[in-house]
């Protein structure tokens, strides 16, 4: 099975000139799912995990299937004021300006290992941003770990620090 044939691509969304990698036909489809967790797991074979976080919001979707299939805590990284408790920020930069991302200062211990999960790697703002909040909180980065990567927007030269891997690249 193909995972990527389960990918549709939208011409001009959300904008012209982009075109979108809809993983909702992934999402959709219980077999396509099952062997696109079992590639993102072995991709971690003897790997200790302790926490999974996941990008806000398709990394939620493989992120909580990630957790449970490893037995680890799941983590949610959110847009500012998403979540209700103590936070640490980390900005990154967009096409037209900045944004920034959120984490609970409790998620993370010093040593944790930890499994970064998005949908996708496209130009590695958002990843950047992550990983600067795990290790604030002194988490051990074990992978950046996503359904797929644009590969041509060279996002993983901003997390090129840690193990990378994608599931499918384009």
């Amino acid at each position: 099975m193909k995972i990527e044939n389960y990918i549709r691509d939208i011409q001009g969304f959300p904008k012209e000139g982009i075109l979108f990698k809809d993983i909702t036909p992934l999402l959709n489809d219980p077999d396509a799912r099952k062997e696109c967790l079992r590639i993102l797991v072995e991709s971690l074979k003897g790997q200790q995990i302790d926490k999974v976080v996941g990008a806000e919001s398709r990394g939620f979707f493989f992120g909580i299937l990630l957790a449970q299939e490893l037995n680890a805590g799941f983590i949610p990284v959110r847009k500012p004021k998403k979540l209700p408790f103590d936070t640490i920020s980390a900005s990154y930069e967009l096409e037209y300006g900045s944004d920034s991302l959120e984490m609970h200062t409790d998620a993370i211990k010093k040593g944790d290992r930890v499994l970064i999960h998005d949908d996708v790697l496209a130009t590695g703002g958002t990843a950047k941003a992550v990983c600067e909040l795990v290790e604030k909180l002194g988490g051990v980065i074990v992978q950046c770990n996503f359904l797929m990567e644009l590969s041509f927007l060279n996002g993983r030269d901003k997390i090129k620090d840690n193990p990378i891997f994608a599931a499918i690249t384009y």
